[in-house]
């Protein structure tokens, strides 16, 4: 019987669960906090009770884990936590043995195993604070060296876009994530405006949000797509926030089909929704550490 801690360190959120061979069994969420200070004690907080039922702690984190450490191509998303250890601060909370790795990299993990087995190459693409994907190429999981692999939120959709937080212009990340899309709404409902609100207005018909939602799905489209003509993938699995949406997967797929046949892959939504990360990191533990 495996006992592993999982965390899942979001943009907004931070989740703690214990998962029990591969079942979460209880689980925690509180916003993300915005420093090193507050995201060791809110950690300590999460963590401490339950080390004595744990063997281990696993974490999926946003941003590239390299070394344990915590960074961004877009720092914008981390707040106050660019490269925060987050390794190390979790094993002197807990003294429990602990792995770190990219959330999208986790959850793509986890989909995968939910897939067929005839299936060698897939993405998970999350959609929610960032744009961030999971690839699993030749049935293998890619991290890459520095653990870059599978950033393809910073892949260029549109060269006269919108400034990201990379330095880059015109990302995915900066056109179709949930920040984006609150950013676009504010030019109709303030400066207040949230992903949120303006998906809410998107459901209730509004056409501005129409046209701003819209906007993304064309963009995450052209994204699978081009990822499908480089990679050969066979499924696309959205997450996050925006992706697990309702209606957004239909709008996805609209677009997608606009697309000559070779760049059409099959898309579905996350089979274990917004525990993905979660249980990725717990099965990664346990299938690369655990005797």
């Amino acid at each position: 019987m495996s006992k592993i801690l999982a965390v899942d360190l979001g943009g907004t959120k931070i989740a703690v669960a214990m998962v029990v061979d591969n079942q979460i069994i209880t689980r925690k969420q509180v916003p993300t906090p915005t420093t090193s200070k507050q995201m060791t004690m809110v950690l300590s907080e999460l963590l401490m009770p339950f080390i004595n039922e744990a063997e281990a702690v696993a974490v999926a984190s946003t941003g590239i884990i390299n070394n344990g450490i915590l960074t961004a191509l877009n720092p914008n998303n981390l707040g106050g936590l660019d490269h925060f250890p987050i390794q190390s601060t979790i094993e002197n909370i807990t003294q429990l043995p602990t792995m770190v790795i990219n959330d999208a990299q986790a959850a793509a993990w986890t989909e995968f195993q939910l897939l067929d087995n005839s299936i060698s190459n897939m993405a998970f693409i999350t959609i929610s604070t960032g744009v961030g994907a999971g690839l699993v190429i030749d049935k293998s999981l890619q991290i890459g060296k520095t653990g870059l692999s599978g950033h393809a939120g910073h892949m260029l959709a549109d060269p006269n876009g919108p400034n990201c937080g990379c330095g880059r212009k015109g990302c995915v990340e900066a056109i179709a994530s949930g920040t984006a899309i609150g950013v676009a709404g504010q030019a109709f409902w303030g400066s207040e405006c949230t992903g949120q609100m303006v998906y809410q207005h998107f459901l209730a018909g509004n056409l501005d949000a129409k046209t701003i939602i819209n906007h993304s799905a064309k963009t995450i489209a052209n994204l699978i797509a081009d990822l499908t003509i480089s990679l050969d993938l066979e499924t696309v699995v959205l997450g996050g926030s925006v992706g697990l949406a309702e209606q957004y997967l239909q709008q996805v797929q609209h677009y997608l089909q606009q697309h000559p046949t070779a760049y059409q892959t099959n898309i579905k939504l996350a089979h274990s929704g917004a525990d993905a990360g979660l249980l990725g990191a717990a099965n990664l533990y346990c299938k690369n550490f655990k005797s």
